[in-house]
């Protein structure tokens, strides 16, 4: 409710508690003054001011003393209240006209003390009792005062269905809104509850996202860290190993020389690594290019050949593709030197219409079954993590092998042309 809104209700509750007061107290002055013209004697004078008395005392009692911010609204004291004044409001109003000035406040107050079924007759009483006032007095003397009585009984009347169908449409208006009020606040304490659940859940949920960047982060450097930077300390202890007593100080030189330049490409892959970047093999140089040097610095390495053949039209593939096709074909090699004893080793990069695959296979040892079966800790970032940077670009990993028949790896990713 607006401020205009509650000022006017409380003006209006003031009236309703206090304002029949002043009407009594002017009716019965009014009627005191006139009782000379309608020939009253003692009877009526003592009944006049009796009954002023008595609805006075019985408004103090019944509605003035009980108001609290509201009115008691309708109970049987009001009722009782309402009904004994009404019946003695049209008796003074017999006894002189005049006091219908103080009758007719019975329009306005029934509904706050008298259950709705009762609100008609109450009413109904004022109506009589304001058109026998109205006309001229009660009871009416001739024909013509009765059809005035009555008219103004029909005008009467039908103006207090009027008020009484309004008064009840605005009963139901307040209680609707009264329900939309509640509805609405028990809306808000439900959004505010739901606010509050969805601050916790957002919460989570960020936590969630941090600790799920944060395991991806760290499997990433893991990764980097096996297929690059691994690898090449796995070469510098080997090219250091190889280094003999009776080596000739050339052989020696030139052992130390890649043991070095190993090193060193491991340190600037640990950089790029820290930093995100692509690998160092991809910087001006495509996918093909890109894998043809690795297959030479490996056959420099290890001293086995390897057939390298690019099959298709080559053609731009994003760059996460081209870095895991990369790092796929370095981690297979790697195994190959670690573990296959192979005489021939493979490479094959097919550009197909809508993916690209990537073969290495071998002649050497093989094993049974998957070996992703039996990865342990020490392996853990060996074919699980050729398959975990497949599933990065949605495409998929298939190792084949038999033992003494060799290896068989095949990388296909999507790519679409165009």
């Amino acid at each position: 409710m607006t401020d205009l809104g509650s000022s006017i209700e409380l003006r209006w509750r003031a009236l309703l508690r206090r304002g029949p007061y002043l009407l009594l107290a002017l009716a019965t002055a009014v009627s005191a003054g006139t009782m000379p013209l309608f020939g009253a004697g003692p009877v009526a004078w003592s009944l006049l001011l009796a009954g002023a008395v008595v609805i006075a005392v019985a408004h103090r009692f019944a509605v003035d003393r009980r108001w609290g911010e509201t009115s008691p609204g309708p109970d049987r004291v009001g009722a009782a209240y309402v009904a004994g004044r009404t019946a003695l409001a049209f008796v003074l109003t017999w006894v002189n006209p005049f006091f219908a000035l103080f009758a007719f406040v019975g329009y306005f107050d029934a509904f706050e003390h008298v259950r709705r079924r009762w609100v008609t007759p109450v009413v109904l009483v004022t109506a009589v009792t304001m058109a026998g006032s109205q006309s001229g007095g009660l009871p009416p003397q001739d024909l013509t005062q009765g059809l005035v009585f009555a008219g103004l009984l029909v005008l009467n009347g039908g103006l207090a269905g009027f008020f009484v169908r309004m008064e009840l449409d605005e009963n139901l208006l307040s209680a609707q809104r009264v329900a939309t009020i509640a509805e609405l606040e028990r809306t808000n304490a439900r959004l505010a509850e739901a606010l509050a659940e969805n601050a916790d859940l957002q919460a989570e949920l960020v936590q969630r996202a941090r600790d799920a960047g944060v395991h991806e982060e760290r499997e990433r450097l893991a990764l980097e860290i096996h297929d690059t930077i691994a690898q090449s300390l796995v070469g510098v202890v080997t090219q250091l190993q190889a280094v003999g007593p009776s080596d000739e100080p050339v052989a020696v030189r030139a052992r130390v020389d890649r043991a070095t330049e190993l090193a060193r490409g491991a340190l600037v892959e640990a950089r790029r690594s820290v930093a995100g970047l692509l690998p160092a093999e991809l910087d001006g140089a495509a996918a093909p290019a890109a894998i043809e040097r690795l297959a030479a610095e490996w056959t420099a390495r290890t001293g086995s050949p390897l057939e390298v053949v690019v099959t298709g039209e080559p053609r731009a593939v994003p760059a996460e593709v081209e870095a895991t096709l990369l790092r796929v074909a370095g981690e297979a090699l790697a195994n190959v030197d670690r573990h296959a004893r192979a005489r021939r080793v493979g490479l094959t990069l097919s550009f197909m219409p809508d993916e690209v695959v990537l073969d290495v296979r071998d002649d050497g040892v093989g094993f049974a079954g998957d070996r992703t079966d039996a990865v342990t800790d020490g392996a853990r970032f060996g074919v699980r993590g050729m398959r975990q940077r497949a599933d990065r670009v949605g495409g998929e990993l298939v190792l084949e092998s038999e033992p003494g028949a060799g290896t068989a790896m095949s990388l296909r990713v999507p790519v679409p042309r165009g």
